[in-house]
C-alpha cells in the first residue's frame, strides 16, 4: 500500500476512533452537544492524532492501540475547540472554516463559546478513559498533565494569549517564534509526546520526538502564512488574506516570502533527521511531515 493510500485509511480509522467517543446529541443540552458534534466533524486533517497514532507505533512493537485512542480523540476536541474560539468575532472573525459555515455562524455567538468550553473539557473526560485500559496508570496520568500544559498557558492558550495582545502592532522574530511555538508547535507537541509515552519510548527519545514536533509544528505555521496569500480560497476552505484583514504579523510579513518558504523546507529536513534516529519503521511519519511542506490547504 502506497503511502497516500495510508493516509486515506489511516484517516478514515482516526475519524472512527473519534466518532466512537463524541457525547450522544440529547437531553436539555442537546443544542451544545450538535454544535461540539458539528465542530469536530466539520472535516479536517486529523494530523494530531494521526501524528500521535503513528509516534506510539515507533515504540509500542505491535501492541494494542487502546490506550492512545482515548487521548487520539481529546487532542482533536481540543485542537477543535481552539477552532471555534479562534472564529469568534472577539477574536479572528472568520465566518468560514473547512468550507463550510463557523460554529458561531452556524449555531451563535453564545452557543459557540459553550461549544468550545465543552470541547476542552470533555477532552480531559475523554482522555481519563485510557485508565481504564491501560496497563501504566502512572504513564496515563502524565499523559493528561502533559496534555493540560500544552494547551493551556504555558501551550497553546499562552501563544494566542501573546498573538491577539500583538495584533496590530510590531512584532519582532523573537515574539512571533514565541506565538508560532505555543500557538501551533505545543499540541503537535503533545500529540507526538503522548504518543511516545504511551508506547514506552525513554526520556531522551521523548526530548528527541518533543523537538522534531517542535520543528513540525513551526513549519506547518509558517505553510499556513504562505496559504494565506496565495492560497485559493475553495480550496484551503477559509477566506485567504485573513491576516491581512487582522493587521497580523506574518512569517511572510517579516521575512518575506522566499525565507517563509525555505524556513520550511529547513525545519522539515530537520524534523526528517530527528525521525530517521527514531525507532520502528519511519515511511509514513516521514510523508506525513513531508505533506506539510507540499499541500495547498
Amino acid at each position: 500500500m502506497s503511502s497516500r493510500e495510508k493516509l486515506e485509511q489511516y484517516t478514515n480509522e482516526v475519524e472512527a476512533v473519534i466518532g466512537r467517543f463524541l457525547p450522544a446529541k440529547e437531553g436539555y443540552q442537546s443544542t451544545v452537544l450538535e454544535a461540539m458534534d458539528y465542530s469536530v466533524n466539520a472535516g479536517g486533517k486529523r494530523l494530531r492524532p494521526l501524528f500521535m497514532r503513528e509516534v506510539y507505533r515507533l515504540f509500542a512493537k505491535g501492541r494494542g492501540e487502546a490506550a492512545v485512542e482515548p487521548f487520539m480523540a481529546a487532542i482533536e476536541m481540543i485542537h477543535t475547540f481552539s477552532l471555534v474560539h479562534d472564529d469568534l468575532p472577539c477574536m479572528d472573525n472568520d465566518t468560514l472554516r473547512r468550507g463550510k459555515d463557523t460554529t458561531w455562524v452556524k449555531y451563535g455567538y453564545d452557543m459557540a463559546v459553550l461549544a468550545g468550553d465543552g470541547l476542552a473539557i470533555y477532552a480531559f473526560e475523554t482522555a481519563a478513559k485510557a485508565f481504564a485500559v491501560s496497563g501504566s496508570p502512572e504513564t496515563v496520568g502524565r499523559c493528561i498533565g502533559l496534555l493540560a500544559e500544552k494547551s493551556g498557558v504555558s501551550g497553546m492558550i499562552g501563544g494566542q494569549t501573546a498573538d491577539v495582545e500583538l495584533t496590530g502592532k510590531a512584532v519582532n522574530g523573537d515574539q512571533l517564534d514565541f506565538i508560532y511555538r505555543l500557538k501551533t508547535g505545543a499540541l503537535l507537541e503533545a500529540s507526538m509526546m503522548i504518543g511516545a509515552l504511551l508506547g514506552g519510548a525513554d526520556k531522551e527519545q521523548v526530548k528527541a520526538v518533543e523537538k522534531m514536533a517542535s520543528c513540525v509544528g513551526t513549519a506547518f505555521q509558517i505553510q499556513d502564512d504562505i496559504l494565506d496569500l496565495v492560497g485559493d480560497s475553495q480550496v484551503i476552505g477559509k477566506h485567504i488574506l485573513s491576516d491581512e484583514k487582522n493587521e497580523k504579523t506574518t512569517y511572510v510579513t517579516l521575512y518575506g516570502m522566499e525565507a517563509a518558504r525555505a524556513a520550511v523546507m529547513e525545519l522539515s529536513r530537520e524534523a526528517q533527521e530527528i525521525l530517521e534516529r527514531l525507532p520502528g519503521d519511519h515511511e509514513f511519519l516521514a510523508y506525513l511531515i513531508d505533506i506539510l511542506i507540499t499541500r495547498e490547504k
